[in-house]
């Protein structure tokens, strides 16, 4: 959060509200809001109270049109602390205003900082400490003094586009300003040698004119040369093994190093970094939950790569140390057990239950790393809350780059969560959640997001990042700085699906006809079981189809009553709803039992028998590849409707399969499509508007079957563009590179900034972890030997 109190903003919404308030109508309205005493109040209760007041809707227009109106529709929240109400605005992504306006006299606005604006929001529910002047505040920021920062909200997430901007014009000028790349080029090394120069080269003249003598000695040798034969001659000029596997590599790789020396410029420095090979051996943490190749989907929380060692595995391999990744020759599965003093725990338990764990695990796990990599991994990254704290833990203990990637951050999810921690802890733990959070955001070198609206969400809503920049957890502990997506080490790199089994339907070679007659049976059959209900009697319809978990945010019952409300999409289509369980009793989630009842009444109140397929969760990858392609083959569509969606994986999976697709405004999907050419946003608060889209489209398609093609060939246009692992992978490791180099260059703050993480850590999150009751299955178990180690992975670039 970028307060206005930090960054000066010519058109302060405190210095041009106090005309705005003169209007008569607005000292009526704050004397409503003041009405219910102290209180925190959403946008739309503001604006509700607003309408109360002003019942004329043309005069409420009139109020609302200039700088009134811009505040109103850039409030986030406002605090009622009579005779105040101060508004938290957020006139754009990032930026944020406290405005305190006294209801008695409205011409006294003051804008505040984020730090009186916790406190007011602390009186709700812990007055004494809101006013204890010893409260600790906990302030990451005061550690990022001569760390550059970007400006633009347009600009967050283009983090190694800014740091590669940067470093260069710190190169650029005089020979000797390249020293720091020639440092730490010298300072590279690969099992104790080292890797890309030599002492013979400790400086930037040295090295500029070998690479000069380089370049001449390479051009007059074939191209596929191996590096053998010029080994010698290499290392006498003082360079070493890393340069490449043959003439034209090394060739490559020292004419792209002699442009950075001679012309820094941003594109040939990333380019460079991507030729050096400092990234081969790379863990990803993941500790909690169930993560295999096979059986897991469907079970909670499923993903990682160096994960948990569950014994009571529940027919899946997660009991197994070791686990080579199919399709893959170096990677492998890696999973550690929860120990403590007592033993091993044998059992599940939930992701909000694993912070006792996590510190032993931390520790467990180093030693076998760098056991079975023969030394330290060139990259951690983390994944999910415990995932990122694991990664933090052993890349300071190590010495080793290290990247995060939230997943989910659990925060946005809950509203208000912060300041109600004392009511939700005993549940879900979210004191050491959040801190877990923070801890590895501040530690981390650079952090993956899958898109723009993770870190800082839209105009109207915060990111899941932007969130974490100031809040408060009354009697614990007052954020005042704790994460700035300003921040360069912030980055967009978006997932793709396996294209394996995620392919077009026109890809009639590849496809899995194995399972033809099983999804005929799950599409078409009109018997109910534990499978399936509901029957689709026209077989000549297409299909609009989703699938998701049966809960509120995914809103399958909301796609549901759109269909079942809208008799023109009736008759164009049939709908195939894939989730959850049949039976109430079978869930022990209460917000799906209660989606379940809803989604059997709707179906009962519309009376969509006939017209309706539901399906219950599927968990076998393969086969659910090919049911999006047998949904295609109706020239059906793929529906997304959620109320927020962080990225949206099943859009990607839809897309990849050609087919068209239609998903939520709010969130991920917002970014992977673009509306109208490459698919369609909807709004999923306006199911009118929504189904009456998807009703457009299918008519459409009717008079002109070409239009279903080209947004079936555009979709997938864009998915190869932007949303494939390779590219995926590509960015991470060229981050991977570019931010190691990065960390050197600004050591003296990192370990600072270090120093104050571990000082948090051990006094505050320790303590908190000890309030997390441990499971009480566990039982002492023998350490099993892993099956084998995997190959290491040639340094040969």
């Amino acid at each position: 959060m970028a307060s206005a109190s930090t960054i000066k903003r010519t058109d302060s919404i405190a210095d041009n509200i106090p005309s705005a308030l003169k209007q008569s109508q607005m000292k009526r309205c704050f004397a409503r809001y003041m009405e219910k005493g102290t209180r925190i109040w959403k946008i739309q209760e503001l604006k509700n109270e607003l309408e109360k007041v002003i019942d004329d809707k043309s005069e409420i227009d009139q109020v609302l049109d200039g700088y009134l109106g811009t505040m109103f529709s850039s409030v986030q929240e406002a605090v009622v602390t009579p005779p105040h109400v101060t508004f938290a605005v957020r006139p754009t992504p990032g930026y944020w205003e406290f405005v305190k306006v006294n209801s008695l006299d409205l011409s006294d606005v003051k804008q505040i900082s984020s730090t009186d604006y916790l406190k007011l929001k602390e009186i709700l529910t812990d007055e004494n400490w809101s006013k204890d002047e010893n409260a600790l505040e906990v302030d990451f920021g005061a550690f990022e003094f001569s760390v550059p920062k970007l400006t633009m909200s347009s600009s967050i997430g283009n983090g190694l586009n800014f740091v590669s901007k940067f470093i260069t014009a710190k190169l650029s000028g005089r020979v000797d300003n390249a020293q720091p790349l020639v440092d730490y080029l010298l300072s590279l090394e690969y099992q104790g040698e080292k890797l890309m120069i030599n002492e013979t080269l400790n400086t930037a003249a040295k090295l500029q004119m070998a690479l000069i003598v380089a370049e001449a000695f390479l051009s007059d040798l074939p191209k596929d040369t191996p590096y053998q034969n010029l080994e010698l001659r290499f290392k006498d000029w003082g360079f070493e093994r890393g340069w490449g596997d043959t003439a034209q590599r090394a060739q490559e790789t020292v004419r792209s190093l002699s442009e950075v020396l001679q012309a820094p410029d941003p594109q040939n420095l990333e380019k460079f970094f991507s030729k050096l090979p400092i990234i081969s051996n790379v863990v990803i943490f993941s500790p909690h939950g169930y993560f295999g190749q096979s059986d897991v989907l469907g079970l909670p929380d499923t993903g990682g790569q160096v994960t948990r060692l569950i014994p009571d595995a529940r027919g899946t391999k997660c009991n197994q140390e070791w686990e080579p990744i199919i399709g893959t020759k170096y990677s492998h599965i890696l999973r550690v057990p929860f120990r403590t003093e007592s033993g091993v725990l044998r059992r599940w338990i939930s992701r909000f239950d694993v912070y006792p764990y996590l510190e032993r695990f931390a520790q467990d796990v180093t030693s076998k790393i760098q056991d079975t990599m023969e030394g330290k991994p060139d990259l951690i990254i983390g994944n999910y809350s415990d995932g990122n704290l694991v990664a933090s833990l052993v890349a300071s203990k190590l010495g080793i780059t290290q990247a995060t990637i939230a997943h989910a951050l659990e925060k946005t999810k809950y509203e208000d969560s912060d300041i109600k921690w004392k009511e939700l802890d005993p549940k879900y733990h979210f004191s050491c959640q959040f801190m877990a959070d923070t801890i590895a955001m501040n530690a981390a070198d650079f952090i993956i997001t899958s898109t723009y609206q993770e870190i800082a969400g839209s105009k109207e809503r915060p990111g899941q990042y932007e969130s974490h920049a100031a809040f408060t957890l009354p009697g614990l502990c007052r954020v005042v700085s704790g994460i700035d997506v300003f921040d360069p080490k912030f980055n967009i790199a978006a997932p793709g699906a396996d294209q394996s089994v995620y392919f077009p339907c026109t890809e009639t070679e590849k496809r899995f006809t194995s399972f033809h007659p099983a999804i005929e049976e799950l599409l078409y059959s009109k018997v109910d079981n534990d499978e399936h209900i509901g029957y689709l009697a026209d077989r000549k319809k297409p299909i609009i189809f989703s699938m998701a978990r049966l809960d509120t945010v995914k809103n399958l019952t909301g796609l549901t009553e759109w269909y079942g409300k809208n008799k023109r999409l009736r008759n164009l289509v049939n709908l195939v709803i894939v989730g959850g369980f049949f039976d109430p009793s079978k869930s022990k989630d209460r917000e799906e039992m209660a989606e379940i009842k809803k989604m059997h009444a709707l179906i009962d109140k519309y009376q969509l028998k006939g017209q309706i397929r539901w399906i219950a969760a599927q968990s076998d990858r393969n086969r659910n590849g090919e049911l999006y392609r047998c949904i295609a083959d109706t020239k059906g569509a793929f529906v997304q409707p959620a109320l927020y969606e962080a990225f949206g994986l099943t859009v990607i999976e839809a897309m990849n399969c050609g087919l068209p697709t239609f998903a939520t405004n709010q969130g991920g999907p917002a970014e992977i499509i673009v509306d109208g050419v490459s698919g369609f946003h909807i709004n999923p608060t306006n199911g009118d508007e929504s189904s009456n889209k998807i009703a457009d489209f299918f008519e459409k398609c009717m008079a002109n079957p070409g239009h279903w093609n080209q947004f079936s060939a555009d979709g997938l246009k864009r998915i190869n563009e932007c949303y494939t692992w390779k590219i995926y992978a590509n960015k991470v490791l060229n981050m991977g590179s570019v931010y190691s180099f990065w960390k050197q260059l600004n050591k003296d703050q990192k370990q600072a900034k270090q120093r104050y993480i571990q000082a948090f850590y051990s006094l505050q999150f320790r303590n908190l972890v000890k309030n997390v009751p441990l499971a009480s299955d566990e039982t002492q178990q023998s350490e099993s030997k892993p099956a084998g180690k995997p190959q290491q992975t040639p340094r040969h670039r």
